[in-house]
């Protein structure tokens, strides 16, 4: 699910480059990525011995994007780094009550953390293996 979220904004800030201002909105991207390195060649075979190759190579990048309209009072944005294995970011969100909730995860090799501050004050941290 966090892959495809990923490959829409990364489309997304293909098609919307930089900043759009409208009366009383505001938004914002930036990407830089997605890889660093020499790509390598992978090759498989699956279970019917059919012969598959394909390039990868070490990921890096990082990305933010945000709206706040004050006509709509929509407001939530997310910014996010990798390096290898390595995945650190944060999104926030205005909720319909007027409670604004950001998350701070972080992902790799020990699992997934987040840490959830909500403008109301009931905050949660998860410090669970996920």
């Amino acid at each position: 699910m966090a892959f495809k979220l990923i490959a829409t904004i990364l489309a997304l800030s293909v098609l919307f480059d930089g900043k759009v201002e409208a009366g009383h909105a505001h938004s914002f991207q930036h990407f830089h990525g997605p890889v660093i390195g020499h790509g390598q060649e992978v090759t498989w075979h699956d279970k019917h011995g059919h012969h598959h190759h394909d390039y990868v190579a070490h990921p890096h990048y990082e990305f933010s994007y945000g709206v706040e309209d004050h006509h709509t009072g929509d407001y939530h944005g997310q910014k996010e780094h990798r390096d290898g294995d390595e995945v650190v970011g944060e999104y926030t969100v205005k909720e319909p009550g007027g409670n604004v909730r950001t998350v701070k995860y972080r992902a790799g090799k020990d699992g997934f953390f987040a840490h959830v501050i909500n403008s109301d004050g009931n905050d949660h941290h998860d410090e669970h293996h996920h």
